[in-house]
């Protein structure tokens, strides 16, 4: 029974964590009511991502220690306790920075590396499946708290308020939900305990920084794209609830495409990676002349996310793949801080540009540009790095 409750426990869970790319629902709303600039919206955004790519670099050493609920449990608390704090900071950036991008981030770290490397070990010959299913989760939490954000703003509830409500529902179900994970008797006691590959070997191995470099290029512009994409909307004149739909719609497509590149990824393996990447950068390009209007931008939403799914299913297969699948919890966060990176960076990078130009068309393309150089690039070293 174990095997098969593990599997809907990391969906729920990554669904509460997955809320966070819902942040461009909220974006407007910090900017209008609390007088915070675009680029400092999407700056709480960037530091939101960061802390989670940081946390799991710890999380998943520390799960393989002492289980994943103990790991994905704190990762609640963490989750609550930052929205909490966000919630009473009276819109003052300092404050949201520090709950929202420092603690909340945290807290998704923490949960988000346990169902990853928990599903892989119960599930090993079908790792590019039920790591896309995990992770779907994630992809879809936006539709579930855009509809609920929505629905609170239009009954007046303030942001800060909004917030309070997501740090306490959301917490307390991935902290309940943390109960149902569990790892594998063969990966428990000694095997758990394994030292596992030294992060210095994995750093000197082109493998890996091409793996690094490639889902860099991946989520820079599917975040710059996510973080800014209700603003992009409305910069191109769609229809302020049709720009809240695109956010759902992209959520949809990311949900879809974790599922979807992770059974291409065991059909083709590798091979997948540059073929995701061309994809989403062609999917970006296309919403500069479709930003103006409102159910073709909606429909491209939809390819953004579905081609940015890719980026949570492929690199981490492609870690268990050449690595091993024991390696998924300790080195994939490695692998994974360069989301972090591009957390950092895209995001920022558009909401500044968009208060430098007034428009969005120049970081779409600069988005666009780095996720087809990543294809290039895998096409150039991907088969004799992976001999796939």
């Amino acid at each position: 029974m174990s095997k098969y409750l593990v599997l809907p426990a990391s969906i729920l869970i990554q669904t509460c964590l997955g809320g966070i790319y819902a942040w461009s629902v909220f974006a407007p709303a910090l900017h209008g009511d609390y007088g915070l600039s675009m680029g400092a919206t999407q700056l709480i955004f960037g530091l939101c991502l960061a802390s989670f790519t940081l946390a799991m670099i710890f999380a998943g050493r520390w799960q393989e220690r002492r289980g994943p609920r103990l790991v994905a449990a704190v990762g609640g608390a963490l989750f609550a306790a930052g929205y909490v704090i966000a919630s009473f900071s009276g819109g003052r950036l300092s404050l949201l920075l520090l709950g929202i991008g420092v603690v909340a981030g945290s807290g998704i770290g923490f949960g988000y590396v346990c169902p990853l490397a928990t599903c892989i070990k119960w599930f090993p010959r079908h790792k590019g499946l039920v790591t896309g299913l995990a992770v779907a989760g994630f992809g879809g939490g936006a539709v579930l708290l855009s509809s609920f954000a929505s629905a609170l703003f239009s009954r007046g509830v303030a942001t800060l308020a909004i917030f309070r409500y997501v740090g306490l529902a959301y917490g307390a179900a991935i902290i309940l939900v943390a109960l149902g994970l569990s790892v594998p008797p063969a990966a428990r006691g000694g095997a758990q305990k394994a030292a596992g590959l030294p992060a210095g070997v994995l750093l000197r191995d082109g493998r890996f920084w091409l793996l690094f470099g490639g889902m860099f290029a991946g989520t820079f512009a599917g975040l710059l794209t996510i973080g800014n994409l209700k603003p992009i909307g409305l910069a191109g004149g769609v229809a302020a609830g049709l720009a809240t739909t695109a956010i759902s719609t992209l959520a949809v497509g990311n949900a879809c495409g974790r599922i979807l590149w992770g059974v291409i990824s065991d059909k083709i393996g590798n091979r997948a990676l540059p073929l995701s990447l061309a994809f989403l950068a062609l999917a970006v390009l296309a919403l500069v002349p479709l930003s103006r209007f409102g159910w073709p931008f909606v429909g491209t939403a939809f390819a953004v996310g579905f081609g940015f799914g890719a980026c949570f299913v492929l690199y981490a297969a492609a870690v268990a793949h050449v690595f091993g699948p024991a390696e998924v919890g300790r080195s994939y966060p490695l692998v994974f801080l360069s989301y972090g990176l591009s957390g950092t960076l895209g995001p920022a990078f558009g909401g500044r540009l968009f208060d430098v130009t007034g428009g969005y068309t120049a970081a779409l393309v600069v988005a666009a540009a780095l996720a087809g150089a990543g294809a290039l690039a895998f096409l150039l070293f991907g088969r004799r790095a992976f001999r796939t």
